[in-house]
């Protein structure tokens, strides 16, 4: 199967084509929806996505074509002016961010959708197509699109890489690097404008509906997994692409698929996972940690209880049935199984009576956990 498919990635060219178009969005918008997280401007994305559909519509109305970089400049032109219009709103207004973007998301949205549909009424034979932008249309990329899209994404990441110690410094303590001199605003503004390049590049792919989620799902998925920037950034943009190709592939092999969804699915799958099994924030892991530590908890009360009766008779290793040290322990069930627990790790033993009595090792235990349980 795999082979197969490897001759069909060099012999077919719709299935190239898409396969390495997807494969260089979920690279890119990875790669700098690492940043937007970290920055809080997940929201923006969205934003950003729906404000390039006007460009395109006046990118065409003002060429009569539809030549993909003329296109994507126009989506780059429209989305980086909706950004800047969020950014001054906020600095020169009491409106809030999250106010802001859903203001100039609907209004970019509203004026791209009369373009279009003014677009679609006009005696253009050239028009057709066009409307592919909302939700995408990935199998229709030729080679000239990914060539587009690779010119607009080759600059953007070179930037990402000289800059990568600014681009640090202002995702995590803008504050402390304003004090040291550097222009954080513009840096900002820098950063901000390769986000709309990296969203103009996946609008043929995904369209503006769902670019949002290549911005967000690569990064919200890398975050379970690391704590280390560079680490979250390759994860991110290895995710990206996995989603791309996976996405491209599973479309190939369905009639009827649309491929922006089908990426779209599988980065959401991804995050699911993440979610559920990364080993520090994985909720799967969480819940067995917990599990694991009230079952401590549980044997560790058996064992304070079994010295305390101790304690009474004056010998630490003074035995006592189990029910006993159930009756103190909050009940009789389970204290068989949690005893039995404690005697495979060496804290009690029975003896040839029945009676349950500390170990040396069980009484330096007991210490240890009074010790830490003391104000």
């Amino acid at each position: 199967m795999s082979g197969e498919f490897l001759r069909l990635l060099v012999t077919d060219y719709t299935l190239r084509t898409v396969t390495l178009g997807a494969a260089l969005l979920g690279l890119t918008s990875g790669t700098l929806g690492a940043f937007a997280v970290l920055r809080r401007q997940a929201l923006l994305g969205d934003a950003v996505a729906h404000a390039t559909l006007p460009g395109i519509a006046l990118a065409f109305l003002l060429t009569l074509s539809k030549a993909p970089l003329i296109l994507l400049l126009g989506a780059a032109v429209s989305g980086w002016l909706g950004t800047l219009l969020v950014l001054a709103v906020v600095r020169n207004t009491r409106i809030r961010e999250d106010a802001a973007l859903g203001l100039i998301l609907s209004v970019f949205f509203g004026l791209g959708l009369v373009l279009l549909t003014r677009i679609q009424k006009m005696p253009l034979a050239s028009q057709a197509g066009l409307d592919s932008f909302l939700f995408g249309q990935a199998a229709t990329l030729m080679v000239g699109d990914v060539q587009a899209m690779a010119l607009l994404a080759a600059p953007v990441l070179l930037l990402l890489v000289l800059l990568w110690k600014e681009w640090k410094l202002i995702s995590f303590d803008p504050e402390y690097g304003a004090t040291l001199g550097y222009r954080v605003r513009l840096l900002d503004t820098v950063m901000t404008s390769m986000i709309v390049v990296a969203i103009v590049i996946g609008l043929q792919t995904v369209g503006v509906v769902l670019m949002s989620a290549m911005i967000v799902a690569p990064a919200a998925a890398a975050r379970q997994w690391t704590d280390r920037l560079s680490v979250m950034v390759g994860l991110s943009a290895f995710f990206g692409a996995l989603a791309g190709v996976c996405g491209a592939i599973l479309s190939s092999s369905t009639s009827q698929l649309p491929t922006g969804p089908s990426i779209v699915v599988i980065i959401s799958l991804i995050v699911a996972f993440s979610l559920a099994f990364a080993p520090n924030r994985g909720l799967v892991w969480d819940w067995v940690r917990q599990a694991r530590n009230r079952s401590r908890l549980r044997l560790d009360t058996v064992l304070g209880n079994m010295m305390l009766l101790a304690r009474q008779h004056e010998e630490a290793d003074y035995g006592h049935k189990a029910a006993a040290i159930g009756a103190l322990s909050g009940g009789r069930i389970g204290i068989e199984a949690r005893l039995r627990e404690l005697r495979r790790e060496g804290f009690v033993e029975m003896d040839r009576q029945g009676d349950w009595h500390l170990t040396a090792k069980g009484v330096a235990r007991c210490e240890m956990i009074v010790k830490k349980w003391e104000p």
